[in-house]
C-alpha cells in the first residue's frame, strides 16, 4: 500500500529554519514527481515546491530563495529545508506523489504543522 509520511513540523520564530522530511512507500517509485503543498486556514491549498525524478525541481514565488527541495531516491524520500521562515508560512504541509504517466496514481500524506510565530 502507497504511503507518504511527513515529519519535521512544528513551533519557529520568524527569521528561524526548519527542515521537513517525507517518506515514501508501497508502490511509489523514483519515478515519481514530489511535491509539498501548504494550506493555511482559510485558504486553498497551494503549491510549495515540486521535484521530479531527474532532479528538476519549482518553486512557489513565495518561497524562491528561502525554501529548497531535495530527494534522496535511494531512500524514496523528499525534503524541505526551509530558511528565513516568516509567519504568512504558517501552514499544514503535505507531501504529494505523482506518477509523471499515470494521472490517477496521485498520494498525498496526512500533513504536517508549521507554525511560525514569537
Amino acid at each position: 500500500q502507497e504511503q507518504l509520511v511527513e515529519s519535521g513540523g512544528g513551533l519557529v520564530q520568524p527569521g528561524g529554519s526548519l527542515r521537513l522530511s517525507c517518506a515514501a512507500s508501497g508502490g511509489i517509485s523514483s519515478i515519481y514527481t514530489m511535491a509539498w503543498h501548504r494550506q493555511a486556514p482559510g485558504k486553498q491549498r497551494e503549491l510549495v515546491a515540486s521535484i521530479r525524478n531527474v532532479g528538476s525541481t519549482t518553486y512557489a514565488e513565495s518561497v524562491k530563495g528561502r525554501f529548497t527541495v531535495s530527494r534522496d531516491n535511494a531512500k524514496n524520500a523528499m525534503y524541505l529545508q526551509m530558511n528565513s521562515l516568516k509567519p504568512e508560512d504558517t501552514a499544514v504541509y503535505y507531501c504529494n506523489a505523482r506518477n509523471p504517466f499515470t494521472a490517477r496514481l496521485d498520494y498525498w500524506g496526512q500533513g504536517t504543522q508549521v507554525t511560525v510565530s514569537s
